[in-house]
């Protein structure tokens, strides 16, 4: 079964920077896209950035500017470099993936991570 694990969050101070990682792993497939999300308490989960196979990249206005998103094809894992974050970024991140679980199926679905707590001192 294809998981997606995060990792990076923790807390940091006003203008400081976090690299968040997520890797996809559990079997084989094939990653069309990947996105990070961030839900901050009593809202919905709101897109930060994305990415597509062809690099094709969006971004929240929020955080144009400050954060990047990449992705590894060979090591199967999409980053989030966030810089000169604000207090106002505080919020469990989430990444996820429309993929191919070729064991399972011949056609994208999509999933998640179980997300990563992001904590930004005032």
């Amino acid at each position: 079964q294809v998981q997606l694990v995060e990792s990076g969050g923790g807390l940091v101070q006003i203008g400081g920077s976090l690299r968040l990682a997520c890797v996809a792993s559990g079997g084989v497939f094939s990653i069309h896209r990947t996105g990070w999300y961030r839900q901050r308490p009593g809202a919905q989960r709101e897109l930060v950035a994305e990415i597509t196979r062809a690099d094709t990249t969006i971004y929240a206005d929020s955080v144009k500017g400050r954060f990047t998103i990449s992705m590894n094809d060979a090591k199967n894992t999409v980053y989030l470099q966030m810089d000169a974050l604000k207090p106002d970024d505080t919020a469990v991140y989430y990444c996820n993936a429309d993929l191919i679980d070729w064991a399972r199926a011949t056609q994208a679905s999509t999933y998640w991570g179980q997300g990563t707590q992001v904590t930004v001192s005032s």
